[in-house]
């Protein structure tokens, strides 16, 4: 069976590490967009390029370059077991051209991850990194971008994937066995 799959979640519920365990033990291709960019920028390919040149304007990737680099890594790297994307798609117009690479490379049966925490339990988690960027108001406003940014999407999936919700909270291998289980 090929999985063609999401995972969501609000920053610090895990998804990373879940995308990680899961990918190990489907021998699934793991793109986490933010690591691919990282690789295709000091690897030189022509979207790397490009990229490099606005990041270090102090902008944003635009979404062309990166819907061009998740299209890019995919027609290259995609197991015969499929994939999980990890932290993309993050807007509705990603999400919608994610929609038409789809369309174009045949996957058909996408399935959403969404790992949902309690937003106190989120500010404890991420404080306990000791990170100087997550201070509790920092953290706070990142999960209230992700709420208002992330909703849409998971809507605008709605009628076109396969949605299984995750509480985020307990242990990593137990919370990965009841994704496992629900795949």
């Amino acid at each position: 069976m090929i999985h063609q799959l999401l995972i969501f979640g609000p920053p610090g519920v895990g998804k990373g590490t879940q995308a990680e365990k899961i990918a190990a033990k489907m021998n699934l291709f793991h793109l986490s967009t933010g690591e691919y960019l990282r690789k295709a920028v000091s690897e030189g390919t022509e979207l790397g390029k490009k990229a490099k040149e606005i990041m270090e304007s102090g902008q944003l990737v635009p979404d062309d370059i990166m819907i061009g680099i998740v299209k890019e890594a995919l027609e290259k790297n995609t197991t015969e077991s499929g994939f999980i994307l990890d932290g993309f798609p993050r807007t509705i117009e990603q999400a919608k051209a994610l929609s038409l690479i789809f369309s174009e490379m045949g996957f058909k049966e996408i399935k959403i991850i969404t790992l949902h925490a309690d937003e106190d339990e989120i500010v404890r988690r991420l404080l306990k990194r000791g990170r100087t960027d997550d201070t509790e108001e920092i953290i706070r406003k990142r999960m209230k971008v992700y709420c208002e940014t992330t909703y849409p999407i998971i809507d605008y999936y709605k009628d076109k994937a396969e949605i299984i919700e995750i509480n985020g909270v307990g242990e990593i291998d137990d919370i990965n066995q009841e994704i496992i289980s629900k795949l």
